[in-house]
């Protein structure tokens, strides 16, 4: 199963847009958002994709009362700020601050564990967990992009979406 998790979109609706149609070609079949949607609307972009799409907050989701009624009855789902997920077989965690993805990592008792906040791209191993920083969409510290984890080899490779973003300009900042 290829599963897309990104993260920190702040917004930026446009990299929302163009993470999800890269997923889907891709071959995602599920979505991982590890936090900081900030308003409200950008659940209404998620509600696009075909399948499940698993958020939890970050600490920059001011209106969660908003959030959870827009996404009630749909394909997302909010979990609060830990998500404890099997898919493809897969145990895997999401958290949004690395400090806490770390911790638990080095239970041993995940698979894989996700998280955001940080806004740069990173993996590496925890004992035999994989651990993942999404990244950012929002282009603001590096270029937009999001991982697509593999259940089968348990791995992820990133996925650019600046090329896609109409206008997306990274003033030098990207890749420092």
């Amino acid at each position: 199963m290829k599963i897309a998790v990104m993260s920190d979109s702040h917004d930026h609706l446009h990299a929302v847009r163009a993470a999800l149609r890269k997923a889907k070609e891709a071959g995602a079949e599920v979505v991982i958002h590890c936090g900081d949607l900030v308003a409200p609307f950008v659940i209404s972009e998620l509600k696009t994709f075909e399948g499940p799409v698993h958020v939890v907050f970050g600490n920059n989701d001011g209106d969660v009362f908003l959030l959870s009624r827009l996404a009630a009855g749909s394909n997302v789902t909010l979990h609060g700020g830990v998500a404890t997920l099997e898919l493809g077989g897969r145990m895997v965690l999401v958290v949004h601050e690395p400090d806490t993805a770390e911790a638990y990592a080095a239970t041993g008792a995940y698979d894989a564990v996700f998280y955001g906040h940080t806004h740069l791209a990173g993996e590496r191993t925890v004992g035999e967990t994989l651990l993942v920083g999404a990244g950012e969409l929002m282009g603001f510290k590096e270029q937009p992009s999001f991982a697509m984890y593999d259940t089968e080899t348990n791995t992820a490779e990133r996925v650019s979406v600046a090329e896609e973003w109409a206008g997306y300009v990274d003033g030098g900042r990207a890749g420092v």
